[in-house]
């Protein structure tokens, strides 16, 4: 009796890898196709959320206060302190032990001190490692926090009394500075979603609002130095870098931040309506 003998090859009957949306254009390609999927159909054409807060409705149906803006303006400025503060921190301890992290495709030196690397403490390694990833995000054109400063000075030299941070803004600065410690793919999926959003439905807000409550006034906020647009590519390009040596599951784990990031900006968005 002939037997004959068939071999398959284990590569023909892998399955192969789930691609993800945007994953070909890079990973904040993800991350901007999973954000505009958490807006309404009114505020983009991928939305696919339900208008649920006030803040959600079309912005021509707002009824902004001043008083209401001050709080969102000051409680925006308590989060963009504290974002731009964590960026600005030194990034490299002075001396210590160089530790060597390879990926695929690169591979990253930190200098760590020495009591922190015997201490054999992962949040602080943690922690460290995201500073020297930091470095990268210092002086990007897209601070915002002084000019907030500058938009609260023309208000209090206006008559108008600045108000002090409120819950909103409290709770999600507190919240960063959470996540530096210890995550830093949560980390990055705020400061992604704080600036870009800001650059593009943030402008359109601001330009309604300030035909709403003060005569046209385009403030500080909504001005950027230089071309935006190449300001935004170059943070793309250090974004995509930094997620090169992400594993698929962190990358996951930054996407899945995105609906606390929508909530938390949202909460102090709502302001402008109080």
């Amino acid at each position: 009796m002939l037997t004959r003998n068939v071999v398959v090859s284990a590569t023909t009957a892998e399955k192969p890898r789930k691609r993800y949306p945007g994953e070909a254009k890079g990973f904040v390609e993800e991350m901007r196709f999973v954000a505009m999927k958490l807006h309404t159909k009114e505020q983009a054409k991928e939305g696919e959320k339900e208008v649920k807060q006030p803040e959600e409705r079309p912005v021509q149906r707002w009824e902004p206060s001043v008083d209401g803006y001050l709080k969102f303006l000051v409680d925006s400025k308590l989060v963009y302190d504290t974002l731009e503060g964590i960026i600005d921190k030194a990034p490299f301890p002075s001396c210590g032990v160089t530790v060597v992290l390879l990926s695929a495709k690169s591979s990253f030196f930190f200098r760590f001190p020495a009591s922190v690397v015997r201490s054999n403490d992962k949040n602080k390694v943690i922690s460290l490692m995201w500073s020297a990833s930091d470095a990268e995000f210092i002086d990007t054109g897209l601070e915002r926090s002084e000019k907030l400063a500058k938009d609260l000075q023309w208000f209090k030299e206006q008559g108008y009394t600045i108000p002090e941070p409120s819950s909103p803004g409290v709770t999600y600065a507190e919240y960063l500075k959470e996540l530096s410690e210890k995550d830093p793919q949560a980390f990055i999926c705020h400061f992604y979603n704080i600036y870009f959003a800001h650059s593009a439905g943030g402008r359109m807000i601001g330009k309604k609002v300030a035909e709403k409550i003060l005569d046209k006034k385009e403030l500080e906020f909504y001005k950027w130095d230089g071309d935006l647009s190449q300001l935004l590519q170059n943070v793309r390009d250090k974004l995509n870098k930094v997620a090169e040596s992400w594993t698929r599951e962190e990358k996951n784990h930054c996407l899945e931040e995105t609906e606390k990031s929508f909530k938390y900006s949202g909460d102090i968005l709502r302001l402008i309506l109080s």
